[in-house]
């Protein structure tokens, strides 16, 4: 852990705002949230709808909107899909933080990146639920199979922490992982990349072939998907290197 006074003071520190993905929520970020505080950071952890790429999107932005002085914006997953729309042209994010996540061109989509390269082992895993539109009508929510969530997306997390986390997931829709990208926030805010190597929801090499595009700083941890729950301190530290670097 980095010494708080090492650098700057807490007043001077840009805000981080936290973007989970599809089948968590925000407490997903808790060990993260800790350390970062910690170190003297002010936090935000977004709540995510994970309805509609754009409609999402438009969501976060108006939490940067509201969010006084410098952002570091991290994203996990379909996080990061949201976060690279959301923030393009936004005056106060200074750095884009993607972590075991999605670095989209404009014209793709979450699903089409995350079946671009083998290793992907969370399609099958998927169970479709009907869910009423409310207008006489229904789409579709998406849900991990209970039995299959630590295998497929926290193998490396404690068994009784992902069975927690299989039964409060939050659910997807496919319209948010089919929405293609209209913007590429990367292409003009500098980004680094957490690769997670044991990932059977965003292969180590879907991951690799994003930051690479995107001229992404680049770093591997030995990790599932869930690696904000079963390693936060590397992803703290991994934002706090961004924080610093754009300071």
């Amino acid at each position: 852990m980095t010494d708080p006074s090492s650098d700057a003071t807490t007043e001077d520190r840009p805000t981080v705002v936290l973007v989970h993905g599809a089948f968590a929520d925000s407490s997903s970020w808790n060990g993260v949230i800790e350390q970062l505080r910690g170190e003297g950071y002010p936090v935000l952890a977004a709540a995510n709808p994970l309805r509609d790429l754009r409609t999402d999107a438009a969501q976060l932005r108006s939490v940067l909107d509201r969010t006084t002085g410098p952002v570091v914006l991290a994203g996990h997953s379909y996080g990061g899909s949201v976060m690279s729309e959301a923030a393009d042209g936004h005056p106060g994010v200074r750095a884009l933080v993607y972590l075991g996540s999605f670095l989209l061109e404009e014209g793709e989509s979450t699903g089409e990146l995350a079946g671009k390269f083998p290793g992907n082992e969370l399609g099958p895993a998927l169970v479709p639920v009907p869910l009423p539109d409310g207008e006489g009508g229904s789409g579709t929510d998406l849900y991990i199979d209970p039995d299959k969530f630590r295998a497929v997306f926290a193998a490396d997390v404690p068994s009784e922490v992902a069975e927690l986390m299989a039964v409060t997931q939050r659910p997807i829709t496919p319209d948010a992982l089919e929405g293609k990208a209209e913007k590429a926030a990367w292409r003009s805010i500098p980004s680094w990349t957490l690769v997670t190597t044991q990932d059977l929801a965003v292969p180590a090499d879907a991951q690799r072939f994003m930051a690479e595009r995107a001229g992404s700083r680049v770093t591997e941890v030995d990790a599932s998907h869930a690696v904000a729950v079963s390693r936060p301190g590397v992803v703290a530290d991994l934002i706090v290197e961004a924080a610093r670097a754009t300071a």
